[in-house]
């Protein structure tokens, strides 16, 4: 999924050709092919990027549309360059058979309004847009954080479970609304299918608070939790996808390694050790930092480090995929892609920085900082 920032997004459409003066390129295809049309939007990067390739390069595809804001690398597609906000995306849609909608901005820098008025705007532009030219599936990636990390989750939780999620997290509310949205759109839209792709703890190229947490030079542990880990490859995601996409399943279903891991597990395999507090304090500190703007993940995402939130991935299994890699495999590969990243309570540091963290661990410093803040507006006080 991109996550294109709104000024990058203003500029590119200054720089960048007009869908008209843009040359559309497609790969010969045999006389036999009935495969359908797929349009993927947010085609030039991430996941996009990855799944524009991938169906490019299948038999099974008659021919790939790739929406995006500037042109990407895949010479094969037939390329159209637009915001998925513009109305004008239906006539780009028109012919497919099927969009897979990824031009979601998740980024943890973004401006949180500009984010959701983002994704929401586009996944409503792209559903109607669709449903006007005849498209018969869309196609929508969340995430499985939509179920929600509370403690008296059931281990795993099944694809049918209430979505219990709050927007206490970063992006979560935009993807509760996106799922709202896909619910409504077959309403609206008799002949519209809305599938719904959940992905696990998504590793490859991927910057989330969940991925920082594992930058940070110990791993933080709030007194009583629970945690679990299952993660998903996103070259899982991308073969999930294509299932999707060629209507081997559908519905909402969650895509992720099979099983998962206990945070023993998972601090005995990354050899970081952990840093225990009271969730008090751990939950106090982390919401003081992000509220005066030191870092950009708020509170809610350290219930996801804290609570159980695995899900069965057995509509996938029903339908004859099976995830290439594992938990333990997916974490190794995190682990090789963080080294030498160094992050404080989801924010990135410096050498300097990081050294200093390095020595007192993560969440003394973080601890620390909020300290420093409480003295600073105290004293402002007595000014």
């Amino acid at each position: 999924m991109s996550s294109p920032d709104p000024q990058v997004r203003a500029a590119r459409n200054l720089t960048d050709p007009s869908p008209e003066s843009t040359p559309e390129e497609k790969r010969p295809r045999s006389p036999g092919n009935r495969g359908p049309v797929v349009a993927v939007t947010g085609a030039a990067t991430g996941i996009g990027e990855l799944l524009t390739a991938h169906l490019a390069a299948s038999d099974a595809i008659k021919q790939v549309i790739a929406i995006d804001e500037r042109r990407g690398e895949v010479s094969e597609a037939t390329w159209h360059i637009l915001d998925v906000r513009d109305p004008a995306i239906a006539e780009k849609l028109r012919g497919a058979d099927v969009v897979v909608h990824l031009a979601l901005d998740l980024d943890l820098e973004t401006d949180p309004a500009a984010r959701t008025a983002y994704n929401v705007r586009g996944t409503q532009t792209v559903l109607t847009a669709a449903a006007a030219v005849g498209v018969h599936r869309v196609v929508l990636c969340t995430s499985a954080m939509v179920y929600g990390a509370l403690a008296d989750n059931d281990v795993p939780l099944s694809e049918d479970a209430e979505l219990r999620a709050t927007a206490e997290a970063t992006g979560v509310g935009d993807l509760l609304e996106i799922e709202r949205l896909g619910r409504r759109a077959p309403r609206a839209h008799p002949g519209l299918n809305v599938t719904v792709v959940r992905p696990t703890v998504l590793v490859g190229g991927t910057d989330t608070a969940l991925t920082r947490y594992f930058e940070s030079p110990r791993l933080l542990v709030v007194a009583g939790s629970r945690p679990t880990w299952q993660f998903c490859h996103v070259e899982d995601l991308v073969t999930a996808l294509e299932y999707a996409a060629l209507e081997k399943i559908d519905g909402e279903f969650a895509v992720g390694c099979d099983g998962w891991l206990e945070q023993e597990e998972v601090e005995e395999l990354s050899g970081v050790r952990r840093m225990e507090l009271p969730s008090t304090v751990a939950l106090g500190a982390a919401a003081r930092l992000h509220r005066i703007g030191l870092t950009p993940s708020p509170a809610g995402d350290l219930a996801y480090t804290m609570h159980p939130w695995v899900v069965s991935v057995g509509r996938l299994h029903d339908a004859g995929w099976r995830p290439k890699w594992t938990n333990e495999e997916v974490l190794g590969a995190l682990l090789e892609e963080v080294e030498g990243r160094h992050t404080l309570a989801g924010r990135r540091l410096g050498r300097k920085d990081a050294t200093a963290a390095g020595a007192a661990g993560a969440t003394v410093a973080l601890l620390g900082a909020a300290a420093v803040v409480r003295r600073a507006r105290k004293a402002r006080r007595r000014i």
